[in-house]
């Protein structure tokens, strides 16, 4: 049995579809990042980052519980685990290659836009600008690369494309007021109406909603996300 640990942002998203897609069962288990969940001993012991997702694997390696945290790690191990969306042999090479791209680029980028637009003190036209630009470059690697293709590496669907879609589904907060944020990428935009309309990905977003995650921006919210903001207290 595998159990999640998420909440509703992009990363956890992307484990939410791929046990979604590979129909593993799963016990979830929300974590209130706005709350400092994250933050207790109890789940550093899982995640000495503090971050979600994170999984327990009690059938994992050699039979022996295992956690892996990280969305790139766990879906990774989860596709080995399973022999799932690994895409071909030959593929390897690629699928890590563009796993990477979206694990250190796509990701981090998209994540500083929406803070700088929604989370930010104050608004830093550079900022905003900069890290909207640098997810428009990667955007637009990915719009060339689709270009005559349906998946991301090699002929079928697999964790790349779950990877990417995790973010890409934030596109319109990513770009605050624009209507369509995918225009002006078509093999992108063809790309993500092909694994949005998949079954799973409705399961995957149903995820959570059940459950009352703090959404308020007050300064217990912005210490438990952003502790490193504020001076550790030595007392």
């Amino acid at each position: 049995m595998i159990r999640f640990y998420f909440n509703l942002a992009p990363n956890p998203a992307k484990i939410a579809l791929f046990l979604e897609e590979a129909q593993l069962p799963y016990e979830p288990f929300p974590v209130d990042t706005a709350k400092g969940e994250q933050h207790l001993p109890a789940f550093r012991a899982i995640n000495p980052n503090g971050k979600v997702p994170a999984i327990i694997d009690s059938e994992g390696t050699g039979g022996k519980e295992v956690r892996v945290f990280d969305s790139t790690a766990i879906l990774l191990y989860l596709a080995e685990k399973t022999g799932q969306f690994l895409g071909e042999p030959e593929g390897r090479p690629e699928l890590l290659s563009w796993l990477l791209f979206i694990a250190s680029g796509v990701g981090p980028f998209s994540g500083q836009a929406v803070h700088f637009q929604y989370g930010a003190p104050e608004n830093i036209p550079y900022a905003v600008n900069r890290y909207r630009r640098e997810v428009e470059r990667h955007y637009r690697v990915l719009d060339d690369h689709l270009a005559g293709r349906e998946y991301i590496v090699g002929k079928g669907f697999t964790i790349a494309d779950i990877s990417a879609w995790g973010w890409l589904d934030r596109a319109p907060k990513i770009f605050k007021g624009e209507d369509d944020p995918l225009a002006k990428f078509p093999h992108l935009k063809a790309w993500f109406s092909r694994v949005d309309a998949r079954p799973a990905v409705s399961r995957a977003r149903a995820l959570g909603k059940d459950h009352s995650f703090k959404t308020a921006s007050d300064e217990e919210s912005r210490r438990a996300l952003f502790p490193s903001n504020y001076p550790e207290n030595r007392d």
